[in-house]
């Protein structure tokens, strides 16, 4: 098969704590940090790929900073730890990647911000903001106010939802292990490797090993984080992560399991929103709006004259005709309220109108599918 790394136009890089830390010292391994932000600039600047870093491993510098014993295990002794390792975590990337010029800029989440509609679209309108200005944003789960009920556990799904946020074409998660194998290959040497995977069946479910011993990800939430990113259209592959330059080695044929989609990012995500959401009210639109929805383009809020229902912004409403025929649904950018308030107007009149602006569309083309 091609390699999906090669025609990428994003991509979600998942690093986990066993490779961020040396063991030995309790400290980042800017050495190989340095090998990866060269990895970097040769994606950004020879293929012109966007990059974003889903980044374990706060926790495990913070143990060092606060003197707290691997063993504390608590809720409160973690999200201490990373409150103060979190500014290690970044102290170190923006290091690595100083040396060429990248900016880089952190986001915390949690599973709130990627559940609820409303969050994603904001931390979404955030990253794609960076991407777009060449940053590279380096994004951890929130520890320290994130509790038992509303954390992921591991970044193996984050980078996952992550890569769905941003309709990544790639996700590459780096592991301990060059890929899925059918056993466990450090209990069986004689276990096959699996290449390629085109839908993940029970069989394939049940190929995931245990954890490993620094981090909180093994084999089995590597294959959940795939289920998710492949069915947003975005290609996964697992590959080894603790040998210099994993980037550009992965990009040059490197050893490596890819769990592929059957979509592009971009149908999958139309897909869900036409098809995957309860409308929860509706936009009625004239003959212009509908020939430039019909079009491929955002839905202003000058073509609107109608509202009807309660919406929140990120809800799904349906578009109407001014014959009352659906003929697209998306992501409404403002409340029921705001937009009553804007409907008709022209682009310049929202922030005198509302007090604020959140952009010229009720709904943006990229949040759009017709139906």
């Amino acid at each position: 098969m091609s390699n999906p790394l090669a025609t990428a136009k994003r991509i979600v890089i998942k690093i986990g704590s066993a490779l961020l830390v040396d063991p030995a010292t309790g400290q980042a391994a800017h050495t190989w940090l340095d090998a990866l932000a060269d990895d970097i600039v040769a994606a950004q600047v020879d293929r012109k790929q966007s990059i974003c870093i889903v980044s374990s491993g706060a926790i495990a510098l913070g143990r060092r900073v606060l003197a707290i014993s691997p063993r504390a295990q608590e809720m409160a002794w973690k999200q201490a730890a990373a409150a103060a390792g979190q500014a290690k975590l970044m102290a170190a990337y923006e290091r690595a990647l100083a040396r060429h010029d990248i900016a880089v800029a952190q986001a915390l989440l949690t599973l709130e911000d990627t559940e609820q509609r409303r969050r994603w679209l904001n931390a979404r309108a955030t990253l794609e903001t960076l991407l777009a200005i060449g940053a590279v944003p380096i994004i951890n789960e929130n520890d320290t106010v994130a509790t038992t009920e509303i954390r992921y556990g591991d970044n193996d799904r984050l980078a996952a939802r992550v890569a769905q946020m941003i309709s990544a074409d790639v996700l590459v998660l780096l592991s301990d292990i060059d890929g899925l194998y059918e056993r466990d290959p450090r209990l069986d040497a004689g276990a096959a490797f699996i290449p390629e995977v085109n839908a993940i069946t029970p069989a394939i479910e049940a190929m995931a090993g245990g954890a490993g011993a620094l981090g909180s990800g093994g084999m089995r939430t590597k294959i959940e984080a795939a289920k998710i990113a492949t069915r947003a259209g975005c290609a996964v592959a697992i590959t080894k992560g603790a040998e210099f330059n994993p980037l550009q080695r992965l990009a040059s044929g490197a050893r490596a399991t890819w769990f592929l989609p059957n979509a592009s990012p971009r149908a999958a995500y139309k897909a869900w929103i036409a098809g995957s959401l309860a409308p929860q009210g509706a936009l009625v639109i004239d003959e212009g709006a509908a020939t430039a929805v019909r079009a491929g383009k955002s839905l202003l809020a000058a073509g609107v004259t109608e509202v009807q229902g309660k919406f929140e912004k990120g809800d799904c409403i349906r578009v109407l005709s001014a014959s009352g025929a659906e003929i697209a649904r998306g992501l409404a950018r403002y409340d029921a309220g705001d937009a009553s308030r804007i409907k008709g107007l022209k682009s310049a009149a929202i922030a005198e109108t509302l007090g604020f602006d959140a952009g010229p569309a009720l709904v943006h083309a990229d949040d759009l599918a017709q139906v």
